[in-house]
């Protein structure tokens, strides 16, 4: 086949045109990939400011749980030494009682009530406010007021 300037000319204008589409559609795509490339560094962006607001959240969450936490074993150690202060006055109160009324069933009972919540020859008693904040099993209010002869057993 004879290549005349015609014929050159018109293949040079093909290849001319195919080159140019193919580059178009390149530079399309490109662009396409650009615009997808910022919109997700955006939302990276955006991501990574959550995820600091997240842990932001979290310490501060975690923070405020261990000073509650703190609060709140305060609280039942002050409880705890409340309640061994007026268990000590009502022992003071029951052997005051029990000189001056010894044969009284009332007087008798309730120095049998501080007993049991003083605990066996000064043992501490069955009742610690740390168990009821943070019990170790399931609390059953019930059979914890028997023990305590605040409820009398049924049956």
């Amino acid at each position: 086949m004879i290549y005349t300037g015609r014929r050159v000319k018109k293949l040079i204008r093909r290849l001319k045109e195919e080159y140019e589409g193919v580059l178009r559609e390149q530079k399309a795509a490109s662009e396409r990939y650009i615009e997808e490339n910022r919109v997700l560094s955006a939302r990276v962006k955006e991501l990574e400011a959550e995820r600091g607001e997240v842990a932001e959240a979290l310490i501060s969450a975690h923070r405020a749980a261990d000073r509650i936490k703190a609060e709140r074993l305060a609280e039942a150690e002050n409880d705890r030494k409340e309640q061994d202060l007026l268990l000590e006055k009502c022992r003071l109160l029951s052997d005051r009682l029990l000189k001056k009324y010894p044969r009284e069933e009332d007087v008798a009972e309730f120095a049998a009530f501080l007993d049991a919540l003083r605990g066996e020859e000064g043992e501490e008693s069955g009742f610690r406010m740390e168990d009821v904040l943070s019990p170790k099993g399931t609390l059953d209010l019930g059979e914890l007021c028997k023990s305590l002869g605040l409820m009398e057993e049924e049956g």
